[in-house]
């Protein structure tokens, strides 16, 4: 079937569009004609070149909610944007129509557009946190904008883990349209990784006596790498021969460099800019650590899985992962006694195997693309 993968725009390097461009692959390995619509805008020109070597790409004029001074209100007016981009889409003769959308008020004129053509389609959610939650300007009109977008909206709406689906369903009430499918990324073989690995932690300059803890995401709030520094602090005083590593960049990256020099901790973490590649990254760690405020199912979580990583993360992202537990993780806790699996490297090995065996059975690519195809096919009976 032609899949029409529909990017909102909101920048090449967060998770969502990182879902765009597994999927993709995931699709092209299952026989499937695959095209990226995504706007001009040269924060997407890394997302555009990465799936050049995938499928076609097709780039137009257009500004993300965020990009507007109305936000999601001003989509909601913005009615010749999709009647512009509708059709585009209808020339582009796809089967489906998959938008992909990294929040609730995200792309509502994409979506509008995406019903008006009268192909199938269907909408997947990242994050379902509402603008209220958010503490947004003007929450109350922006969220009855997202719901009623929604609502109306002909297609599934897909999101993960199950938490968001609940999340959805209290948003715009209850509907057989909601579904979840897991991410899925690429599962890292084992004998690759440890290929992989000795040469990266030259390269990083850590010893073979010291322990690497990497954390992935943008400077921004909501991935709290100021918490990520002051757990640091904290697992250095019961394990000297920690380091620590963050792997991307944003607005708190001066506030970051400052807590360093503050805390002359120089020789002990370090940061990096945004990598395209980081696999390389995951097989130099001996723990993965997550500390975000909220999530959907993040990707740099099923990647550090699919690597093989004991994973160090703190309550509030469990509770919303059910298939993470003691046998494949770590949990963050206020006591220290959480820290006890990081000083036995047996045991920190015992949970990275378990970790890589839950990554291959419930988020490889494989199953991801089965997923989406079943809905594929549903939508494309629906619209028929």
């Amino acid at each position: 079937m032609k899949v029409l993968l529909v990017s909102t725009s909101s920048g090449s390097r967060g998770g969502g569009e990182l879902c765009l461009l597994y999927l993709g692959r995931a699709l092209v390995t299952r026989g499937h004609e695959v095209t990226l619509w995504s706007s001009t805008h040269p924060r997407m020109d890394e997302l555009a070149q990465q799936f050049a070597a995938i499928g076609a790409v097709v780039r137009a004029e257009y500004a993300n909610s965020y990009d507007r001074r109305g936000r999601s209100i001003a989509s909601w007016l913005d009615r010749a944007t999709s009647r512009r981009v509708a059709k585009q889409w209808r020339a582009l003769a796809p089967d489906v129509i998959h938008v992909n959308k990294q929040n609730l008020e995200d792309g509502i004129d994409l979506l509008r557009a995406a019903r008006s053509t009268g192909i199938a389609c269907l909408a997947m959610i990242h994050i379902t946190q509402t603008a209220r939650y958010l503490r947004a300007r003007f929450s109350g009109v922006r969220d009855w904008v997202s719901r009623r977008a929604l609502q109306t909206f002909p297609g599934l709406l897909v999101t993960n883990p199950e938490s968001r689906c609940r999340d959805l369903l209290d948003f715009i009430g209850e509907t057989p349209r909601v579904r979840m499918v897991p991410n899925g990324v690429p599962v890292l073989d084992l004998a690759e990784r440890d290929r992989l690995r000795p040469e990266k932690r030259r390269e990083l300059g850590v010893g073979a006596n010291e322990r690497l803890f990497v954390a992935v995401g943008r400077m921004v709030p909501q991935k709290r790498p100021l918490a990520f520094l002051e757990l640091a602090a904290r697992i250095h005083r019961e394990l000297p021969e920690a380091r620590f590593l963050w792997v991307g960049d944003g607005e708190l990256t001066a506030e970051w460099d400052a807590w360093i020099e503050r805390e002359n901790m120089r020789t002990v973490v370090r940061r990096l800019p945004w990598q395209s590649a980081v696999p390389p990254f995951l097989a130099a760690a001996d723990v993965f650590v997550h500390v975000a405020k909220f999530e959907g199912l993040a990707f740099a979580i099923l990647e550090a899985l699919a690597a093989g990583l004991p994973c160090a993360i703190t309550p509030n992202l469990l509770r919303e992962m059910p298939f993470l537990n003691a046998g494949n993780s770590i949990a963050i806790e206020d006591d220290d006694a959480w820290l006890q699996p990081l000083k036995d490297s047996t045991r920190l090995a015992e949970i990275g195997s378990a970790a890589h065996a839950l990554a291959t059975a419930q988020f490889s690519f494989a199953r991801m693309a089965e997923n989406y195809e079943t809905l594929y096919r549903e939508s494309m009976e629906g619209a028929r």
